[in-house]
């Protein structure tokens, strides 16, 4: 296949895939580290780079899990908390082998819009870059990552749009 057919290839195969189906395998770091390299690539005006990725893999991820556990039950009034969507969100962090938080730095120096465009086109390649590597993968962008500033030493003129789940598929 040329270039384009391979291209063609990958935006077709292209898909959210959800932890449920990834396996126990552990994506190489070799492969981690292509698809952030990836993701550095996106354009962006004015060299702003306005993407912060944060790797959550072993005990850090399963921190990421509980903490956003905690987030979900202080959050929640009573009547409205669901036990099933608690384990859940644990389950998704814990199943997937890394999570990734997608965290858009405002510069000042172009409109928000378009650092928060370029932070979505980083995350389409990595979309890619995983699709083209078996990597299953998904943005996820609950509401619960407004609490996250602390954790992931979000400064004042960041914020957080999701986390993104990377697993192996069969």
């Amino acid at each position: 296949m040329n270039k384009r057919e391979v291209l063609k290839t990958i935006i077709e195969q292209r898909r959210s895939i959800f932890p449920k189906d990834y396996t126990d395998a552990e994506i190489p770091q070799e492969v981690i580290d292509e698809i952030l390299h990836s993701a550095i690539l996106a354009p962006n005006h004015k060299r702003t780079k306005p993407w912060r990725f944060t790797v959550f893999k072993g005990e850090n991820k399963t921190k990421l899990a509980s903490e956003m556990q905690t987030i979900y039950k202080a959050t929640q009034p009573e009547p409205l908390f669901l036990e099933k969507k608690y384990q859940d969100i644990g389950f998704k962090i814990n199943k997937a082998n890394v999570v990734i938080s997608i965290v858009v730095n405002f510069s000042g120096m172009t409109p928000e819009w378009e650092e928060i465009a370029a932070v979505s086109m980083a995350v389409q390649n990595m979309y890619l870059t995983c699709t083209a590597n078996n990597i299953g993968c998904y943005w996820s962008s609950p509401k619960l990552v407004d609490y996250l500033k602390s954790s992931l030493i979000i400064e004042e003129n960041q914020k957080c749009l999701g986390l993104f789940y990377l697993g192996k598929l069969d």
